[in-house]
């Protein structure tokens, strides 16, 4: 379709290119008649050339040739005739043009029916597609004034060059009508006819004005280029020589995930979140972490000899290839892989898993998480299965090894508890029988007891204990089989018992979850202890025993907290619990502040690795950023509504509302504005006085025909870059009075105090072949100017050289988001990266490695690495002194 699409556009193109070289052959003749008929140069009125509003006032030009274009201007005069040799072409002009003037041009409504500045006619653009060469060009308008010599010099952008015979056609922004030009040459003699008579200007054209086109879902979006940009072609992109390391990791996954959370004897505690599993150890406040997953990590277990690790991923897809379902096993001290169970085996993920006790962990089961949860049995030394059966069609949620007998295995799930027995390689199955007692709607749970009996928790709130019986023959007929009946039941939780957890000599403990307890039980079940945790860290999700006393609670709100029944408990580990986009760093602190859809707002220190405070809103967080001086934080919210929170006292000290449609992007200024960026395709700007703590509405940028997706000020604070849903690239003067830039050429050489649009001249290699729009969600500059992080749709940071402006340039590539990466931001001294996860709820911490870049100073580097053709950057060594060996793709 797309060979057949460039076919017929040529076809056009090469009629179009007929059609123009006619016209301007006729032009070309009509001009010449009537120079020849003309024995001296018309006066000119510059009325229709002055700004609205503008004294008029009438303007005569003598026109005589400029010095030096006599030999350019050579086979002109042999075809105008004898007398145009007599004249000398010099400008004397007694009101001199103004930029102004020009510039008001082509704002200008086209009477003549042709196209306006930054919406070129479809044969200007097809006759510009078909010559890459000839792409757009600037002019340069000199003057010279009587009495002196005074030179106006205006770059304007030209939209096309068609090459006809010696004559170029060029359509010129600023002017309206066709230019003429009759020359080859870099300078050429050029004319144009508008409303006025013939005016005569000087054209150089230069290579200064060129833009290049990038296609977004079949959109052609036009880039720039800067001044100090001389060979495009020649640039060369290379990935930057900073690296990250993977330096912190925030959250835990408790909302939706069971028996995640055990103790080694190495003081760490295991659990793990997204694609990372964490090994945190409580005293030190130090991370490991073992990132060999390729997607989110759903389960774990310990070996028996405490050092073996096995964690269950989940299916996802990297881009263009399916990321498998398996299991790793792995050495916790040293993070190195073992053995990969099953990859290719398992259907959508792997469930829950459990290492065998009584043969010292020579076997594995696992629980898939297809439609009929199969059950298999691996060997662990070996890789290989041992064997494999359907369990049921309704959720299974735990599965274990009898300690005391490797061939006896036990899951449940919905509604059911099943016990199986494995010999020669088949299994046979043995149901719960429930009996008299209420039949649960969920098994939740279950551990041995030391007598051997399994005791089960479940969605009633009850600890049930089941044992073997004899056949009933009365009931169930002759050849009746002996059965798994429950034998006692103990009312124990108000709501679902969560988890069990066994404790050295023989007594038990259980977490409720609408009660939200942990209570101590006897070996015989009788309750000895209890206590509640606070209600905002949800309920009791997974138990570890640290020392028989001290305690480790994941809790459904993915928080870890550490007690005792007698000290109560504190939180060790904290993040959000549902999507998240919101993400700022502090201009001047190792502090960074996040939102979500949680409602909830959190205040992180990023050198310490703990959360400051966190308070709860009424709507979803979504966007924020911190004001210039630090002392407040702004967050829009989900209704249209944005609120201003004092860093200190965490109380809201201004409120304001702006449409009734969503916020995507708070943004203040190196000065004294704040701009609101909203789905309703506004940018509302406000004055801000006192601090930050008071906030007037200066005026409204009103132009984006969708919402808006990101901005960025100018370093002197008045202008805004901003993109939208659309893929439009606007620019905005925001001290003129929030005016719409309609001259985008202008902003092409403007410096810029943040750099997060997505799309840009500066930024555009970021993009990948065939990206569709959405696939890159953020992307932030270092203050160094130096590197660009970009967020992704497929789980990844990448590490970009700052500018890239090429396609396809090479970067550095980073796993460990299981889900699409939100926002990505620098902290002010470029020494870390914070990246984001949506539905995983978890914060990446980067530590930037490499490179030799501070905070600020870098604005020159940038500079000579765009204005070189032949820059390069070296490439640093992989860092991953406290992770799983997890070298940067590139």
């Amino acid at each position: 379709m797309m060979e057949v699409r460039l076919q017929a556009q040529e076809d056009e193109i090469t009629l179009l290119k007929s059609s123009l070289a006619d016209a301007l052959r006729r032009i070309r003749l009509h001009d010449q008649a009537t120079l020849a008929v003309t024995s001296r140069v018309q006066s000119l009125q510059l009325e229709d050339a002055l700004l609205p509003g503008q004294p008029v006032e009438t303007t005569r030009a003598k026109l005589h040739r400029i010095p030096g274009m006599e030999e350019e201007d050579e086979e002109q005069e042999e075809d105008e005739g004898e007398h145009e040799k007599e004249l000398s072409w010099t400008s004397s002009v007694e009101e001199p043009i103004q930029p102004t003037t020009i510039r008001s041009l082509q704002r200008e409504d086209f009477q003549d029916g042709s196209c306006s500045p930054e919406e070129p006619s479809p044969a200007s653009a097809s006759v510009r597609n078909s010559d890459q060469n000839l792409s757009a060009r600037s002019v340069t308008l000199s003057t010279i004034q009587e009495g002196e010599k005074k030179e106006l010099c205006v770059t304007l952008p030209l939209h096309h060059c068609c090459r006809s015979t010696s004559v170029f056609a060029i359509d010129c922004m600023a002017l309206i009508g066709p230019i003429t030009c009759f020359s080859d040459s870099d300078t050429c003699f050029c004319k144009t006819r508008y409303k006025l008579p013939v005016i005569y200007v000087l054209c150089s054209v230069s290579l200064a004005g060129h833009s290049i086109k990038m296609f977004i879902r079949g959109r052609p979006i036009t880039m720039y280029i800067p001044s100090n940009i001389q060979n495009y072609e020649d640039l060369k992109m290379e990935p930057p020589s900073e690296r990250l390391e993977l330096d912190w990791v925030y959250g835990y996954r408790g909302r939706d995930c069971r028996a995640n959370l055990y103790f080694l004897p190495t003081g760490e505690a295991v659990y793990f979140i997204a694609c990372v599993v964490v090994l945190y150890h409580i005293n030190n406040r130090t991370q490991r972490h073992y990132r060999k997953h390729t997607d989110c990590v759903r389960c774990l277990t310990i070996h028996p000899d405490k050092v073996r690790i096995a964690s269950g991923q989940t299916a996802g897809v990297d881009k263009d290839k399916p990321l498998l379902p398996c299991v790793h096993i792995w050495d916790s001290t040293t993070l190195v892989t073992l053995q990969q169970i099953g990859l290719g085996t398992f259907q959508r993920g792997v469930g829950s898993v459990a290492f065998s006790i009584s043969d010292s962990g020579t076997f594995l089961c696992v629980i898939d998480d297809s439609n009929e949860h199969m059950l298999s049995v691996w060997d662990c030394n070996k890789g290989t299965k041992h064997a494999e059966v359907k369990t049921t069609n309704e959720a299974v949620f735990s599965v274990d090894f009898n300690p005391s007998d490797s061939a006896n295995i036990i899951t449940c799930g919905k509604s059911h508890v099943y016990f199986w027995t494995l010999s020669t390689g088949q299994f046979t199955k043995k149901q719960g029988i429930f009996g008299k007692y209420k039949k649960p709607k969920f098994i939740q749970c279950f551990v041995f007891s030391l007598t051997g009996d399994v005791l089960t928790g479940d969605s009633e709130g009850n600890i049930l204990t089941w044992g073997k019986s004899a056949a009933d023959v009365k009931t169930l007929g002759k050849g009746a089989k002996e059965t798994f009946q429950i034998m006692r039941q103990t009312r124990a939780h108000e709501g679902s018992v969560f988890t069990l957890c066994n404790l050295q000599g023989g007594a038990l403990l259980s977490g409720g979850g609408k009660d939200r307890k942990i209570i101590r039980w006897s070996a015989d079940l009788a309750p000895e202890r209890e206590c509640e945790i606070p209600e905002k860290y949800g309920a009791v999700r997974t138990l570890a025993d640290v020392d028989g006393e001290e305690l480790l609670v994941g809790t459904t709100r993915n928080a870890i907290l550490r007690g005792t029944f007698s000290d109560g408990f504190v939180a060790i580990v904290q993040g959000h619990v549902d999507e998240m986009w919101g993400l700022a760093t502090h201009p001047s602190q190792n502090v960074f502040f996040t939102c979500g859809n949680d409602k909830q707002v959190f205040l992180w220190n990023a050198e310490e690795h703990k959360m400051d405070w966190c308070t709860t809103l009424e709507e979803y967080g979504l966007c924020a950023d911190f004001s210039p001086v630090g002392s407040v934080v702004s967050v829009g919210l989900s209704t249209g509504r944005w609120l201003v929170l004092d860093l200190f006292t965490r109380e809201v000290i201004s409120e304001s509302t702006d449409g009734n449609e969503q916020l995507s992007v708070m943004r203040y200024s190196p000065g004294y504005f704040l701009a609101v960026g909203s789905h309703d395709n506004f940018i509302y700007i406000y004055s801000v006085t006192e601090s930050g703590r008071r906030y007037t509405r200066f005026g409204r940028c009103n132009g984006h025909s969708s919402f808006i997706t990101h901005l960025d000020w100018s370093k002197d604070g008045k202008y805004i870059m901003s993109n939208s849903g659309d893929y439009e690239i606007l620019y905005w003067d925001i001290a003129g009075g929030c005016k719409l830039l309609r001259n985008r050429f202008e902003s092409k050489d403007r410096e810029w105090a943040s750099y997060t649009c997505v799309l840009g001249f500066h930024v555009m290699g970021v993009w990948l072949e065939g990206s569709d729009g959405t696939d890159i969600n953020a992307l932030c500059r270092s203050h160094s100017e130096r590197v660009v992080a970009v967020a992704d749709d497929f789980c990844k940071v990448h590490l970009f050289q700052y500018p890239c402006p090429k396609l396809k340039a090479p970067s550095h590539r980073y796993e460990g988001h299981g889900s699409h990466v939100t926002n990505v931001c620098f902290t002010h001294s470029d020494s870390h990266l914070l990246s984001m996860g949506g539905k995983d709820t978890c914060i990446l911490q980067w530590k930037v490695m490499g490179g030799g870049g501070g905070g600020g100073g870098g604005v020159g580097d940038s500079r000579e690495r765009l204005a070189s053709a032949s820059a390069s950057a070296s490439a640093s060594a992989s860092s991953t002194s406290t992770s799983s060996p997890e070298p940067a793709t590139t």
